[in-house]
């Protein structure tokens, strides 16, 4: 199931509303409130009311097929922000001239779609007997010195190193 949702004429220039909105591209929909509620940015509170509106759209058109609906389950798969039309004005300058004023405008577009393949687990509390009995993985560098170590050579760093050549350039 997809949903949509478009604002129009947005009152902030494309270009800045860009930066948030490829944050939140391909992520979960809870994920992407998150992104959107911490963020700094002034263009996050637009696309957070036009992301909001997706949902509801999504939970409108389940509801309308008698289908369950899972708000949790749904992933932001198309995000764009398009220029809408610059308002032109005018402000005064010296010697009786006019400075042009562009006060940009935007468009956001957001499609919602539910995310079938994968199942959302539950979270793990760190201290239940479910995290204990997931084994620990080693971090990537002793992985890579042990693996080096089967096969009977030194890690590169080392070998590098230890040729005790040098690539400088003699001066004249």
């Amino acid at each position: 199931m997809e949903a949509r949702a478009i604002q129009r004429t947005v009152r902030q220039s494309a270009r800045k509303m860009r930066l948030v909105i490829d944050q939140i591209r391909g992520r979960a929909v809870p994920e992407a409130y998150a992104i959107l509620r911490f963020s700094k940015k002034l263009a996050a509170k637009q696309i957070h009311k036009v992301l909001k509106s997706a949902v509801a759209n999504a939970e409108q058109q389940a509801q309308r097929q008698n289908a369950a609906f899972d708000a949790d389950r749904l992933r932001v798969r198309y995000a764009v922000v398009n220029e809408g039309p610059t308002l032109k004005r005018f402000t005064a300058a010296a010697m009786g001239r006019a400075t042009p004023i562009l006060k940009r405008t935007s468009h956001v577009e957001i499609h919602v779609v539910t995310d079938e393949t994968a199942p959302i687990a539950p979270p793990v509390r760190a201290g239940s007997p479910e995290a204990k009995a997931e084994p620990k993985a080693r971090p990537v560098k002793a992985a890579a010195k042990a693996k080096a170590a089967a096969k009977g050579k030194r890690p590169k760093a080392k070998a590098a190193a230890s040729k005790g050549k040098s690539k400088k350039k003699e001066g004249k």
